[in-house]
């Protein structure tokens, strides 16, 4: 399943009842006639939700939306609180800028109280009031997604589930039948059936309205480009300015989406492997051409026998491939992964790959989970329309062997496990399709070469579509704009500030 991961530097058995998902068109409510709603919607402190030292100016609110925006003029209807939190900007206020770092599922209020003393050091943060809200089922906002518990997250990276002979593919897609049975039974079938990203994209409209925002300034990261462009799509007349950094594709399937994530993840891989062999020690030796093999004689023993770390749990084989792809989607976590591939290569405990996992995963040192895998997944399956035949995924399996080598285990057996999707009990009824621009001048595109998790050229073809300017940084990592580099940052808040456009072909 793809995941594509947050914003740079901060930083995923049983009957089955299918409910089809069906595409709303209901309008939300017109933006509010005062220009500054925000005291209207009770303000407070935000002490219980982030640490208040990094945003000391922070106020905090909820804001209610229909858990199912069809029926949203019925007074009775479900509704879900999102919970939203508001920075003023530092000087002569000129608009407000909301945020969505990524995931889906990575909550937008914890990743802007610790982006917000970057930002408010540059004309964004001087000039537009920052708001970022946890959309429906995630973060801070309620009814939370919540489907399994602490221990059953950690027994299923436990799993190294690489048996792909028919019994193993069998115990695979038993698990994930089991993990989409405790989902609807955990939060219930029409909370799931509304956890799409068009619905996100209305509520993100009953935000701006609230806010009393006649239009939307926004900045989207990784997912939070798909909630962009969905936003766009409905309400393109909204749209004052908007900022798109490492698009994910949603106009081909998924499964060819994860077939091209791969290979950026190997692309990133060789990348590492590179950088690794030219320096003195590099567990996975001096030449880059037998990165691979040697990559796969450190890491493929965890399958029988997970490798010692302080951690009673030890490094299991699939806890070893998180905490590689959490590392490498930037390049300033590549010492970490050396760190921890060295001690697999030496035999000592080789928590650095363990803790880059939990990092992934959103656990904590208690062994708390965030609600991130669980909002992953809801918002995921309800977006993509997943086939059942299995000879699909054997078709799959073959593709993403060949471009991404460093990923296998074992050999070919023409067999493959269906993914979690195909047994959720919310089927998504959308279809890939071309994106539609608000309007010229609207929008700006950033895309990195070296991004693993959103591949560059998923950003040129966004850019294309939306006839909006790309800005191309030549870098390994996954998001760049507001990370520090000027060369990307300067013309972005040109854009914000004075809807000045970047220069064509602009490249950092």
């Amino acid at each position: 399943m793809l995941r594509w991961g947050s914003v740079a530097g901060v930083v995923v058995s049983g009957v089955v009842c299918v409910v089809t998902l069906a595409l709303v068109t209901t309008a939300v409510p017109q933006a509010a006639a005062a220009p500054d709603a925000a005291p209207a919607l009770g303000w407070h402190g935000c002490g219980d939700w982030v640490d208040t030292a990094k945003v000391p100016t922070a106020r905090c609110t909820s804001v209610a939306v229909p858990v199912d925006w069809s029926d949203a003029a019925n007074p009775q209807a479900p509704q879900a609180q999102l919970a939203v939190m508001w920075i003023p900007a530092t000087g002569q206020k000129l608009g407000t800028i909301i945020s969505n770092p990524g995931g889906p599922g990575v909550s937008a209020i914890e990743v802007m109280s610790r982006f917000a003393p970057k930002l408010e050091k540059t004309d964004i943060g001087r000039r537009f009031d920052l708001v970022a809200f946890d959309p429906r089922g995630v973060g801070l906002s309620t009814p939370e997604i919540r489907c399994e518990t602490d221990a059953e997250l950690d027994e299923y990276r436990a799993d190294p589930q690489v048996d792909y002979s028919p019994a193993g593919v069998a115990h695979i897609e038993d698990i994930d039948r089991e993990r989409a049975r405790r989902c609807a039974d955990q939060v219930g079938l029409a909370f799931l059936a509304g956890m799409s990203t068009e619905n996100s994209a209305r509520d993100m409209d009953a935000v701006r309205a609230a806010l009393g925002e006649e239009q939307l300034n926004f900045f989207g990261y990784s997912y939070g480009t798909r909630l962009g462009t969905a936003y766009a799509e409905l309400f393109p007349d909204r749209v004052r300015a908007m900022m798109l950094d490492g698009a994910v594709d949603q106009f081909t399937d998924p499964l060819a989406g994860a077939v091209d994530q791969a290979a950026g993840f190997q692309q990133a891989f060789d990348a590492y492997a590179a950088d690794c062999a030219s320096r003195p020690g590099c567990p996975l030796g001096t030449d880059p051409a037998g990165s691979v093999d040697r990559f796969h004689q450190l890491v493929d023993p965890l399958v029988d026998e997970p490798a010692r770390t302080a951690d009673p749990r030890g490094l299991s084989h699939s806890d070893a491939l998180t905490g590689v792809e959490d590392a490498l989607y930037s390049s300033e976590d590549w010492p970490r992964l050396t760190d921890g591939l060295t001690a697999l290569a030496r035999g000592t405990d080789a928590d650095s790959l363990l803790e880059l996992a939990d990092e992934y995963l959103e656990r904590d040192e208690d062994g708390h989970y965030t609600n991130s895998e669980d909002a992953f997944n809801s918002v995921h399956c309800a977006d993509e329309a997943y086939p059942t035949d299995p000879a699909v995924y054997a078709d799959v399996d073959r593709k993403m062997r060949e471009v991404a080598p460093y990923k296998d285990y074992g050999e070919f057996t023409g067999e493959a496990p269906r993914p979690l999707c195909v047994f959720w009990p919310v089927r998504s009824a959308a279809e890939p399709h071309p994106l539609s621009s608000p309007g010229p001048g609207k929008v700006v595109v950033v895309s990195s070469t070296g991004d693993p998790a959103t591949p560059y050229q998923v950003g040129v073809d966004v850019a294309r579509q939306l006839g909006a300017p790309l800005i191309t940084f030549d870098g390994n990592q996954h998001t760049v704009a507001f990370s520090g580099n000027r060369c990307v940052d300067a013309p972005l808040e040109a854009f914000f500030v004075d809807r000045l456009q970047p220069p064509a072909d602009l490249r950092c």
